[in-house]
């Protein structure tokens, strides 16, 4: 039976772990690969792993340090970061990952998504869609290359889009919360759940567990996906790997189905 899943999101910058607000003003908060480690030891249901510099500076995915994560890591781990080609995507998968990750290739080029589903299979496939809510409306504009470019199209024309064109997952993935830690936008959430078929991934915004139940309740079996409430601790955001106990996701999932 299918269940939510909780699911850190680790963004690289440099070789490091960052994080961001806005998608701005990266602040390293350790070593990905002891946060692999971490997240193992706590048993998490899943790991994405996002290469933020690898798109905006048009540079080759680091093979070497996808191989150590894969490595490393005991749960299934989804990467981004860089690819535009199905035989990155190809390499990737044999380095021991078990999906890749596109985002603005897959918006620039969205024949794209195809080439790489008929070279990997479409469940190894995840289309992320970076999204910030226009001023005047109910929809939301999708940005590419760390933000700093607006296509102006619709997040749910191109959700149904990558649908169509073999995207096994979307990771939506709110501009505006990034960092915020004030709650996830539910508007989005449920309006995109209903809007495709396949599996979603909601990121930015959580703050804690209770946001991540809240998503949950609202959508049902999804994807919750969350940075900062995964790396700091407190109200003056400590940095602390720390990830719900098997015994709280079970309680924290079972209200929310309730």
């Amino acid at each position: 039976m299918l269940r939510p899943r909780i699911i850190p999101c680790l963004l690289v910058h440099k070789g490091g772990l960052v994080k961001t607000v806005g998608f701005k003003a990266p602040k390293y908060v350790g070593d990905p690969i002891n946060a692999v480690k971490i997240f193992n030891e706590k048993e998490a249901d899943e790991l994405v792993v996002l290469d933020i510099d690898a798109t905006a500076n048009s540079v080759e995915p680091d093979y070497r340090m996808i191989a150590n994560l894969a490595a490393e890591c005991r749960m299934p781990l989804c990467y981004g970061g860089g690819i535009k080609t199905p035989e990155q995507a190809k390499r990737i998968i044999g380095l021991g990952v078990e999906k890749v990750a596109i985002s603005s290739a897959a918006v620039e080029k969205p024949e794209l998504i195809t080439r790489i589903a008929d070279e990997i299979g479409c469940q190894s496939v995840v289309v992320v869609l970076d999204v910030k809510k226009r001023m005047f409306g109910k929809d939301y504009d999708v940005l590419i290359k760390n933000a700093r470019h607006n296509t102006k199209q619709s997040v749910f024309e191109l959700a149904v889009q990558a649908e169509k064109l073999g995207a096994g997952e979307l990771v939506i993935n709110s501009i505006d919360l990034d960092g915020e830690m004030r709650g996830y936008d539910l508007v989005l959430a449920e309006k995109i759940r209903q809007t495709v078929n396949i599996p979603i991934t909601i990121l930015g915004g959580a703050g804690s567990l209770n946001d991540l139940e809240s998503l949950i309740h609202t959508c049902g079996v999804i994807g919750a996906s969350a940075g900062s409430l995964f790396v700091f601790k407190g109200v003056y955001k400590a940095v602390l790997i720390n990830y719900p106990t098997l015994a709280q996701r079970d309680e924290l999932i079972r209200r929310a189905l309730n």
